[in-house]
């Protein structure tokens, strides 16, 4: 079976990469989950250079001895060849000191600013969150005159985002992992596309134009293999959202009624809290399902349950004829 050149993995199917001329898994078929220019550099290297070169990469990288022919290393951190070239590894051990400093050479694919500081990407993918959030709830909300609601709800809608990002990034930090919330170029343009659209629907009285909120996310490098790290990492996500939302759950049901609408629009924010971490566990393209689902499916099963029960729940509750809430 062919095996993955970056991490070494036997697969049933491996895609060839026109650029350095290797052949990849699923997981690292595009240039920048392998490293592409890295690979490049490190195949043209000689011996000899070694003491012109100053490699990007601050690892202790090995050279294959010059009597080992195509080799594969089994722990899967190096390849030779026969005149004693290597190849670097975006294994933990491989990532820059700082992958994420202008100079460390890294070339993040579908990333916008991708070296700019942490803070500006929150800032700007939180404002733009808050903003779908004002535009998607103003007429439900301002026709019950409740305009203060229309704020807070709002910025329930842009902590359900911004604590489930927090999950997958702090627990990457855990684990020693470097890890920052980046602005995607395609998820930009979406949001973007959504507000100018949602804005002239809300100002032209027409349909309601569907919203699409995807400024960015937490990307994580040394994620190459699906594994506990990698699980926990996606699990995250849903997590804090799970437990946010039931939180809020709870605070609105314990809210004396005689303060309605507050607890209403408390367990309105745990309805989306729930329905974020749901959507997310979808186990297709980037969502965090698919890496959970492949590194433990109980884990999964216990998660989409979990948020499904209490999705359909706040679901109830927030419609029901019975005035829970009031």
């Amino acid at each position: 079976m062919p095996i993955c050149y970056h991490c070494g993995t036997e697969v049933s199917e491996s895609f060839h990469c026109t650029k350095c001329g290797q052949s990849y898994c699923s997981f690292h078929k595009d240039p920048i989950d392998h490293e592409c220019n890295i690979v490049i550099e490190s195949i043209n290297f000689r011996p000899q250079q070694t003491m012109e070169m100053s490699p990007s990469y601050i690892t202790p990288t090995q050279a294959i001895p010059q009597d080992i022919s195509q080799s594969t290393m089994q722990d899967g951190l190096i390849r030779g060849t026969s005149d004693g070239t290597y190849t670097w590894y975006r294994q933990e051990q491989a990532v820059p000191e700082n992958a994420f400093d202008p100079d460390s050479g890294i070339n993040f694919k579908g990333i916008l600013l991708a070296h700019k500081s942490e803070f500006l990407h929150f800032i700007i993918g939180c404002t733009l969150i808050f903003l779908i959030g004002l535009i998607s709830f103003y007429n439900q909300i301002i026709s019950s005159g409740y305009i203060w609601a229309l704020f807070m709800i709002a910025g329930f809608y842009m902590t359900a985002f911004l604590f489930h990002e927090f999950g997958h990034r702090q627990v990457a930090v855990h684990f020693g992992l470097q890890t920052k919330f980046r602005l995607l170029t395609f998820g930009m343009l979406l949001t973007v596309l959504s507000l100018i659209m949602g804005f002239i629907s809300l100002v032209s009285s027409s349909a309601t134009f569907p919203m699409l909120a995807l400024p960015g996310a937490v990307v994580v490098l040394g994620l190459d293999k699906i594994n506990k790290k990698t699980g926990l990492c996606k699990a995250a996500g849903p997590s804090v959202n799970l437990v946010y939302g039931s939180i809020l759950l709870i605070v609105s049901l314990l809210i004396p009624k005689m303060f309605y609408p507050l607890n209403y629009f408390i367990g309105y924010a745990a309805y989306f809290n729930f329905m974020l971490g749901a959507f997310n566990m979808i186990p297709v393209g980037i969502l965090d399902g698919q890496n959970i689902w492949k590194w433990n499916k109980r884990v999964y099963i216990g998660l989409i349950a979990s948020l499904g029960i209490l999705l359909v729940i706040t679901l109830f509750l927030t419609n029901s004829p019975v005035g829970i809430y009031f």
